[in-house]
């Protein structure tokens, strides 16, 4: 029987129901995930990331990066000061000086480098061209910073090392800038970041272990101070380096175009846009400007721990390789720790436990204020405590960053990682050097005695106070004026994988 019209009609309009289906089912894969705004461009393992969980040839060529940040974070830190003031014979104000005009010009960079990366990523879909840069030069100038020759006297030595570790640290920005906005563009998901930047810290706590008890045993390995720091400063610019290489392959250039809105803003940002937008990004975000005010103050904090641990070692414990203790304490229970702070922040959020770790370090701190009346091997102790703190202190401001500048991509539009990571860099360098600088006006108020190597001195006791205090109680003091910070920041996890 031949079927009348409306038969005929039924299957065409079904047809039209089905093609119009398929036209309403097609965005969703083209809709934005709450990715970096280069989504489109993300590297090849990045791109299938944003469906399934990270490969782990992705997570360890991005972690081993850390080999080399933490080197440069950890080593100068701990014994730059001390380079100057106890080998090169410069005085403890000037020593701080030389550290705090060398940062200074770290934090003026930055945001530079966060618009050259940028624009980088816009015109050539990879962040690469500027972490190889850094990390080629960087082992010839760390190096060059603890060869300076015996003949020169305080003022030149100064000068030199001032240079030096100006340009070391320019070839550290080059690198660090763009390698730390790459976890927003390799994974949309919030618990994906969390496990990327938890082995990422795993890699920087060896690394903070590595540097810190191995860098003072290269140098001793000859009685001559000079020898022993350029060996010393050899050896550590190297790993440093291969480090910083081997991750750069986490940034390989993309096979797909760069997004057309990303490519707009960076090429018509300049470089005296990229500080306004960089000002902007911390008036318009308040996840931004609470994450990067704690992270800071906690910077500063260690970064005071970090610099006074060699004259705690040298002038409360009375043994220079005191400093290897005191580091192994610190970071061997910090490497079993920090998978396990992963684990927690999956149960009860990054945030509150991030919160948890930093009330932890703080009490852990205040503790060894004990050793002003009772110095002694017990320090260890709450050296050890302060580390399983520190893992979470660094992995969870980490994790919290990519979901920052992700909540300000669907906000206000795409093409603006390096704003964010140049300005995250600039903060930490200025944490960390306000905590060079801020030992340094303490030993100053104090009557510490500077000496030139092989110099034999006695410390005032004013002067191992203030070593103590440094190490102590004015860590924990920022530490708890950092928590007010983090208790507004406002992002949770419903806020990210809602998106």
């Amino acid at each position: 029987m031949k079927p009348g019209p409306g038969a005929q009609r039924r299957p065409r309009r079904q047809d039209e129901r089905r093609g119009a289906q398929r036209v309403h089912e097609a965005p969703p894969a083209l809709t934005y995930t709450g990715a970096m705004s280069n989504e489109a461009p993300a590297a090849p393992e990045a791109a299938a990331s944003t469906s399934s969980r990270l490969r782990a040839g992705t997570i360890a060529r991005y972690a081993i990066g850390s080999l080399g940040t933490g080197g440069f974070a950890t080593l100068p830190g701990l014994v730059l000061t001390y380079y100057l003031t106890d080998s090169l014979g410069v005085a403890a104000l000037a020593a701080g000086a030389v550290i705090t005009i060398a940062k200074v010009w770290d934090v003026i960079i930055d945001p530079v480098i966060g618009a050259l990366t940028d624009r980088d990523l816009a015109r050539h879909g990879s962040r690469r061209r500027l972490m190889l840069i850094g990390a080629c030069a960087l082992p010839v100038l760390f190096a060059l910073t603890f060869a300076v020759p015996p003949a020169l006297g305080p003022l030149t030595a100064g000068i030199w090392v001032l240079l030096a570790f100006t340009l070391t640290a320019t070839a550290f920005s080059l690198f660090q800038v763009p390698y730390i906005a790459l976890p927003a563009e390799l994974t949309p998901r919030y618990d994906e970041r969390t496990r990327l930047l938890t082995w990422r810290v795993v890699v920087l706590t060896l690394a903070i272990l590595l540097f810190g008890a191995g860098g003072p045993a290269l140098r001793r390995v000859s009685d001559d101070p000079v020898i022993g720091y350029l060996v010393m400063g050899i050896v550590c610019g190297v790993v440093i380096g291969l480090g910083m290489l081997i991750s750069t392959t986490v940034a390989r250039r993309t096979a797909s175009a760069p997004a057309p809105a990303a490519e707009a803003v960076a090429e018509k940002t300049g470089i005296r846009e990229h500080y306004a937008a960089g000002i902007h990004a911390l008036r318009r975000s308040k996840p931004f400007r609470m994450l990067l005010g704690t992270f800071v103050l906690q910077a500063l904090a260690t970064g005071l721990m970090l610099a006074g641990a060699q004259y705690v070692a040298t002038w409360v414990l009375h043994s220079e390789a005191a400093v290897e203790l005191l580091f192994i304490a610190l970071i061997a229970p910090a490497l079993l720790a920090a998978p396990g702070w992963g684990v927690v922040a999956r149960r009860i959020g990054k945030e509150r436990t991030f919160a948890i770790a930093s009330v932890v370090f703080g009490v852990a701190a205040l503790s060894i204020l004990g050793v002003l009346w009772a110095p002694g091997d017990w320090i260890y102790v709450p050296v050890g405590v302060a580390g399983i703190a520190y893992a979470g202190m660094q992995s969870l401001p980490m994790a919290m960053l990519p979901d920052v500048i992700s909540h300000d991509e669907r906000t206000n539009g795409p093409g603006r990682a390096g704003s964010f990571s140049g300005v995250w860099t600039a903060g930490e360098t200025v944490g960390f050097a306000l905590g060079a600088t801020t030992l340094s006006l303490i030993l100053a108020m104090t009557g510490y005695v500077s000496r030139a190597a092989g110099q034999v001195v006695e410390q005032p006791d004013a002067a191992v106070a203030g070593i103590v205090v440094s190490f102590s109680l004015v860590p924990a003091v920022l530490i708890a004026v950092s928590l007010l910070t983090l208790a507004r920041y406002p992002l949770r996890r419903a806020d990210i994988d809602a998106s």
